[in-house]
Order: C-alpha cells, then sequence, then structure tokens
C-alpha cells in the first residue's frame, strides 16, 4: 500500500511539471557554473546548444560516462561549436548533489567535455523544463526552439555493454538539425534515476 501510495505521490508530481516539447520555445534561465560565474540560455542564441541533466551517483549516468560515450558525444559536438550545459538539479542532500569544490574534482576524474557544469540545487530549472530523469536530454536550436527532447538513446538498459548498438537521438538531432535537414525523432521517453528535487 505504501509503495503504491508513493508511486501515486511520484506521479502526480511529475505530472505538475512544465513539460518543454519540441518546437517550443525554450525557456529562458540563469545558472551559475563551477567558479561561481552566472550564465543565462540567452548568451547563446545564434549556437546550438544541448541540456544534460546530471547525477554522478546515478547507475544510467555512470552507464554512459564510465564507457566514456557522454565525453565522446561532448567533445564531438563541442568541437562543432556546439554549446553543452550539463546541469545537477539534486537539492542538497540528496543523491548526487556536490558543492563546487568536489563537482570539480567529478568533471576531472570523469575527463568531461561539456563547455559548463551548472548548479540548480533548488530545482526551479530542471523544473522549469520538466526534466525527470539523469540524464534527461534537450537539444535546442541556434533560434532557441526545443527541437529534441528525451532519452540520449534508444535503449534504456543501465548495461553499457549495450551502446555500440543503440540509437542515439541526441547525436541524430544534432547532426540533422545543424545539416539543415529534418529530425527524424524529435521526442522519446527519458530513461534514468528520477531527478533527486526536494
Amino acid at each position: 500500500m505504501k509503495h503504491l501510495l508513493f508511486s501515486s505521490l511520484l506521479l502526480l508530481s511529475l505530472s505538475a511539471f512544465a513539460e518543454v516539447k519540441p518546437k517550443s520555445d525554450a525557456p529562458n534561465f540563469k545558472l551559475n557554473d563551477l567558479a561561481g560565474k552566472e550564465h543565462a540560455l540567452n548568451d547563446f542564441k545564434g549556437k546550438w546548444v544541448v541540456l544534460e541533466w546530471f547525477n554522478k551517483d546515478c547507475p544510467y549516468v555512470k552507464k554512459h560516462y564510465g564507457s566514456n560515450n557522454m565525453q565522446t558525444l561532448q567533445k564531438t559536438f563541442t568541437d562543432k561549436g556546439v554549446v553543452w550545459l550539463t546541469i545537477n538539479s539534486s537539492a542538497k542532500g540528496e543523491q548526487g548533489y556536490q558543492e563546487a569544490a568536489d563537482a570539480e574534482k567529478t568533471v576531472k576524474e570523469l575527463k568531461a567535455n561539456q563547455s559548463f557544469l551548472l548548479t540548480d540545487a533548488s530545482g526551479s530549472v530542471g523544473r522549469l523544463y520538466g526534466a525527470k530523469t539523469t540524464p534527461h536530454m534537450f537539444v535546442i536550436s541556434p533560434e532557441q526552439k526545443v527541437v529534441y527532447a528525451g532519452a540520449i538513446d534508444d535503449n534504456s538498459s543501465s548495461d553499457p555493454a549495450v551502446i555500440p548498438q543503440s540509437k542515439n537521438y541526441v547525436a541524430d538531432a544534432l547532426n540533422a538539425g545543424m545539416a539543415g535537414k529534418a529530425i527524424a525523432v524529435a521526442t522519446s521517453r527519458p530513461y534514468g534515476c528520477n531527478v533527486k528535487y526536494k
């Protein structure tokens, strides 16, 4: 009974979130990076942007970072001028929360290649976008339209061995969009750990 009640509350709380859908305007936000510098989404108008929700302790995040899949994806596209914003919406005291100094160590240990890791301990930006899982991915066009929202790929297993056979939705959306082509899959169901909101 407790489990059913918790599941119902979780579904209600998730359904209460905003849900950013493809073709909609990407909501502007401001967050600080690990050096304390503020970044606004609007600062990156004219560039492709990826939002990646992150929790270092989530097995699904470990799947993509432990295999170097996420770092490779980040480098491939940041080398092409894409702005990659990794966002940690874990609340203080919750799984995955880190102070800036510890988060900086994590970035170095993982050899991550994002443009910035942004802290969202209040969860305001996560809720603004309806980010439900880690990872939960969004691709934003230079016109600041959401063109993809959902999972990183089409295989929800936490086993990194499945990655080579998986269809990477984020890479496909960026490659198509940057080439001026239609994006075949603009939305998918995100998978991973629940974002650890307060």
